[in-house]
């Protein structure tokens, strides 16, 4: 909900629809704590994806046929999930056989996800929305920092080299 402050401590709801979301939320004469939230920067939600776009147009030869090398989505995904900003799905099976079944079943139902089976569990790893409604200021910095470092460290550039195009920004 969007607050003004209108001085001397006091805070009143932004607008009319701000306000009769606050009297469905909120109980007069309770106490509630307020803290900030910062917006994030749409330059730079769009440099991380002109960045990405930009490393996967120039990736090695070697890379073209990599699952995660098909777009410059993929690729952003597939480095989600390797930094650990993904769901994971588990699944365990009765056998390595009906493990290896399940997994190839699962592949094709998302095309970012990534599957891989260990003896007889299956793991299902889903990216993470960047999206602004899932995630804030802070996280979303987090993420894209360890996403351009772990493409930069996949493909074998000098880390930080994408750092350097958004200050020259």
């Amino acid at each position: 909900m969007l607050f003004r402050y209108c001085g001397e401590g006091e805070f009143r709801p932004a607008s009319e629809y701000w306000g009769s979301k606050a009297d469905t939320a909120y109980v007069v004469g309770e106490v509630y704590k307020l803290a900030p939230c910062e917006d994030r920067s749409q330059a730079s939600h769009n440099h991380e994806f002109a960045v990405i776009a930009d490393l996967w147009a120039n990736l090695p030869e070697r890379f073209k046929h990599e699952p995660w090398a098909q777009s410059p989505e993929h690729l952003r995904k597939y480095a989600l999930i390797m930094c650990r900003y993904c769901d994971t799905q588990t699944y365990t099976c009765g056998s390595n056989a009906e493990a290896q079944r399940w997994a190839k079943n699962l592949r094709p139902l998302c095309e970012y996800s990534v599957v891989s089976v260990e003896g007889t569990t299956v793991y299902r790893f889903i990216a993470q929305s960047q999206s602004k409604r899932a995630m804030g200021a802070k996280r979303f910095q987090e993420s894209k920092t360890a996403v351009l470092e772990y493409i930069e460290d996949l493909i074998g550039l000098e880390r930080g080299a994408s750092a350097k195009t958004e200050a020259a920004a």
